[in-house]
């Protein structure tokens, strides 16, 4: 359809579900391991690891996220990021000296404690209790112990990845804007907003700390404030370290048109995931953007446009999300297709 068109594909994530995919695609090596679920059950969890293994590219979604329970309820109070310690570790052993942690899909909502107990870290409670998985522990936290944080973590570079900017508590923290995505009552809202509060509180007590209202130290359930207080870790836009790694600026530089996508285009789309992002690196290079999604919420939609990109539903006609799931393909080809004749009509 476009014969004298070059397209050049560069897949391209926000910290989330993809990330180390898009690693992968660069050519960067795959390493699997066997790590705890957020509740517990074991599973098999891939990070990338660079040529010659000095960074790694780790997604907490696949050792800690939602997709990890094969669509089995979530106990959010008790769900822990320690898995994705376990790959932070498994990192190290590979020579890993700068890490990278793509924050987002989580199922937890435990400030990154599990993952730094992954790493060494001990949490008690006043009777010198050790406290148990998850973000609920937390209310009854009152000693920290730093003794046994693996050495090597303390000489390497951690890189926390987000795909959005809320910090870790208040209206717009982690707990009171996406706890309720992965299973919480309002009554385990509350219970997780003051159990976050605390370990704040007793962290900034211990390490004189105060990273709690940073932008992105809410992202996945708080795990950005763990990596950020505890671990020193920057934080950065996923989209941003993604597109170094693919040179994507490069890529748009005389580039006519860019085509990027998400499941959903909404609120939450402008604070930090991959179409903003992408669109902002795309309108700074003088292209146009084009934005397919299977939802698309109208307030987000005219945002974006203002910002030079146009979204397009890939829906052909009302249908339900089960059976949008079944033609995603079907319809993201279809859709792009059409979008491909408009553009050939007008060039000529």
């Amino acid at each position: 359809m476009w014969p004298s068109r070059e397209i050049v594909r560069a897949p391209m994530a926000d910290g989330g579900e993809g990330t180390v995919a898009a690693f992968l695609d660069a050519g960067w090596t795959r390493v699997v391991r066997r790590v705890r679920g957020p509740l517990g059950r074991a599973v098999d969890a891939a990070f990338a690891l660079a040529p010659g293994g000095d960074t790694a590219a780790i997604e907490m979604a696949t050792a800690s996220g939602l997709a990890t329970l094969a669509g089995a309820p979530n106990d959010v109070l008790r769900a822990s990021s320690f898995g994705t310690g376990e790959l932070v570790r498994a990192a190290l052993e590979q020579g890993a000296r700068r890490i990278v942690v793509g924050l987002g899909g989580s199922a937890t909502n435990d400030g990154g404690a599990g993952l730094l107990e992954a790493l060494g870290m001990r949490f008690f409670d006043a009777d010198d209790r050790a406290l148990a998985p998850g973000g609920a522990a937390l209310a009854r936290i009152a000693r920290i112990d730093a003794t046994d944080l693996d050495p090597r973590v303390r000489d390497a570079r951690i890189v926390a990845a987000v795909d959005v900017d809320a910090p870790l508590t208040g209206a717009r923290g982690a707990t009171r804007t996406y706890a309720r995505q992965k299973g919480a009552s309002a009554a385990d809202v509350a219970l997780l907003e003051d159990a976050l509060e605390r370990f704040a509180r007793v962290t900034s007590e211990r390490f004189g700390s105060n990273a709690r209202d940073e932008p992105g130290c809410g992202a996945a359930g708080g795990l950005g404030f763990a990596l950020r207080a505890y671990l020193g870790a920057t934080i950065e836009s996923g989209v941003d370290v993604v597109a170094r790694e693919r040179g994507l600026e490069l890529l748009l530089a005389g580039a006519a048109w860019c085509c990027t996508g998400e499941g959903a285009v909404d609120v939450q789309t402008l604070a930090g995931k991959t179409v903003a992002g992408v669109g902002a690196l795309a309108r700074a290079a003088g292209t146009r953007t084009v934005a397919f999604t299977a939802r698309v919420e109208r307030g987000a939609e005219e945002r974006l446009a203002a910002l030079g990109t146009i979204v397009v539903p890939i829906a052909d006609r009302p249908q339900d999300t089960l059976a949008s799931k079944r033609r995603a393909a079907e319809l993201l080809e279809r859709a792009a297709a059409r979008f491909a004749r408009i553009v050939h009509a007008g060039d000529g």
